[in-house]
């Protein structure tokens, strides 16, 4: 049963209810139906959503390791994840009744923590890991499973360690990623709490994080948003609407691949890196000084020497003794300009996780890019910032990885179907 139908079935049983039961079931009827007046976004379609889609208010990303040594049990284990993504995006539960209408001496098939909350947005999107393919350099000792080696992009070789990087091995890699996108996040955690119930025996979680506050726009009907040091970011980020651009730097094109490797003509490459903020050091920094690490203005976040946002910075203005955007500024050593054209569609998220023991907080961003091949982007510009990168003193990167989403589910597939279909 939906979630909409549950609570119409809750309007017209409220009447055979004591009042105070109706009572509290009106009141949840009215903020559902306020928080129902957007559209659900469509889960099948040539591209998976959640790349292109207007990014939303929270994350719950999940990286998942296949436990299970067959074949047909992790192809089946997928399609019973579509199913169940297609129905939580729809505001549905994973099973028509799952939470409490079915066999009462059984567990639910559904959790149940989203009844009567709207679909807010929910986007799902899957993406398959380096190590699923079998052996590499990173791991030698792991044979090839599923007999998918020959199926690996080149793009998808592991990403390598940069300078400066402090690496938790518990909180990178893993074979399959969801990343689930929503405006509660409520919603989110139950998408990801139920597929990684449902892939009991084949899957297990290997490492998950939530995000909140968005800090990249993916629409150019989004404002700019702020990260955890004050500052807006992703101002110059890619956009849906740039539709040219995302055919050159973000969808993997048929050229890309070898006959084996096509069921990724038409997806693209996530990158996520998990980077702590040493937020306490920076709060005791002067505002130039941070101006001069970013290289805009904290305040309407024009490039230094600017007076918009949205202008393009002038890496040649200088000051008479140095450039007004500093050589180490973080803005320069990004931006396209300075790496051949290079461009990313950055979909990231601020964390807080708790404290680490010491008083500090442990929070920064949780940096997610697609792109058409991360060894030619986002390789080259993590390279270029971890050399020289002036904010390096404020932050680590403490968690990576790197998974190929495959293209769009069409009508009657499933996820991964074109990869397992060998």
């Amino acid at each position: 049963m939906s979630r909409r139908a549950l609570l119409s079935a809750a309007v017209v049983g409220a009447a055979g209810t004591t009042a105070a039961t109706a009572t509290a079931g009106a009141v949840i009827v009215r903020h559902s139906v306020a928080a129902m007046d957007v559209e659900p976004i469509e889960f099948r379609g040539e591209r998976q959503a959640g790349i292109v889609t207007a990014a939303q208010d929270r994350l719950h990303f999940a990286s998942f390791d296949v436990i299970t040594r067959s074949k047909s049990e992790l192809a089946r284990m997928l399609q019973q994840w579509t199913v169940a993504a297609e129905r939580m995006t729809r505001g549905e539960e994973t099973f028509a009744g799952g939470a409490v209408g079915l066999n009462d001496y059984l567990p639910p098939t559904d959790t149940g923590e989203a009844l009567g909350l709207a679909a807010a947005s929910l986007t799902l999107t899957i993406g398959f890991g380096p190590s699923l393919f079998g052996p590499d350099a990173s791991d030698p000792f792991r044979d090839d499973r599923f007999g998918l080696a020959h199926r690996r992009p080149a793009a998808l070789a592991p990403l390598e360690a940069f300078g400066k990087d402090q690496l938790d091995p518990a909180r990178s890699g893993g074979d399959i990623c969801v990343q689930a996108c929503a405006d509660d996040p409520q919603v989110a955690v139950h998408a990801i709490r139920n597929l990684a119930r449902m892939g009991f025996g084949v899957v297990s979680v290997r490492w998950s994080q939530l995000g909140f506050g968005r800090t990249s726009s993916t629409s150019i009907s989004q404002h700019t948003p702020r990260n955890m040091f004050g500052f807006k970011d992703g101002t110059a980020n890619l956009k849906a609407e740039d539709t040219a651009l995302l055919d050159r730097w973000v969808w993997v094109d048929r050229s890309d691949n070898t006959p084996a490797t096509q069921w990724m003509t038409g997806g693209s490459y996530l990158v996520a890196r998990r980077i702590r903020m040493h937020i306490e050091r920076w709060d005791r920094t002067s505002l130039f000084e941070q101006e001069a690490v970013i290289g805009r203005t904290k305040g309407d976040g024009a490039p230094l020497g600017q007076t918009g946002e949205f202008d393009a910075p002038n890496f040649q203005l200088s000051d008479g003794t140095a450039p007004v955007i500093p050589r180490t500024a973080h803005v320069r050593l990004a931006h396209a300009d300075n790496l051949g054209g290079v461009k990313l569609l950055r979909r990231g998220y601020n964390f807080t996780d708790g404290s680490d023991g010491f008083g500090h907080l442990d929070a920064g961003l949780f940096f997610i890019a697609f792109c058409r091949d991360p060894h030619r982007q986002f390789v080259p510009m993590q390279q270029a910032l971890a050399e020289r990168d002036g904010l390096n003193e404020y932050i680590t990167h403490v968690g990576s990885a790197l998974f190929g989403c495959p293209p769009g589910v069409g009508a009657g597939q499933w996820w991964g179907q074109t990869l397992f279909d060998n």
